[in-house]
């Protein structure tokens, strides 16, 4: 085989590995979460991509939530345990997974503070944001583990 042949292989090799790999980044596109995680978790609040917060951290959730973060969001240990393997398989990867924020809160990870250190703390008290945790009220795409920050878009 010629050397230009093997080269070719190998960069078509390389680039279809990187296609079907999750990108662990701001453009998310890691593995779809099971049905009963976006019912469960996304009926109150966005359902987070895991690799938002390290699997420490989820376990403490998950272990935690007749008391989740003033709710009582408890399930059936069959839907706890099926939520929380999902989290432990795909949480927490990279450079976000080394730090567990401060009341295991996305919001107050030193990642997110850094990506929101040019938001006034006013614009999250606005009436169409409310919170820092209403991803999707800036990040349209958010539901898709979207958060580009070329497609953020704050309501006034």
């Amino acid at each position: 085989m010629h050397t230009r042949s093997i080269q070719l292989i190998r960069i078509a090799l390389a680039a279809s590995l990187l296609a079907a790999a999750p990108v662990w980044a701001d453009g998310y596109k890691g593995p779809t979460p099971p049905v009963v995680y976006t019912q469960e978790c996304g009926g109150c609040h966005l359902a987070f991509p895991p690799n938002l917060l390290p699997k420490a951290s989820w376990q403490r959730v998950m272990n935690g939530l007749d008391k989740h973060y003033g709710s009582d969001a408890s399930l059936d240990a069959a839907t706890q345990k099926q939520i929380d393997t999902w989290l432990q398989t795909h949480g927490g990867q990279g450079k976000r997974a080394r730090e567990e924020p401060p009341q295991d809160r996305i919001t107050r990870a030193a990642w997110f503070e850094r990506k929101h250190r040019e938001v006034n703390v006013a614009t999250f008290k606005r009436a169409a944001i409310k919170s820092p945790a209403n991803c999707a009220a800036c990040h349209g795409d958010a539901a898709q583990g979207d958060f580009e920050d070329d497609r953020v878009r704050i309501p006034k």
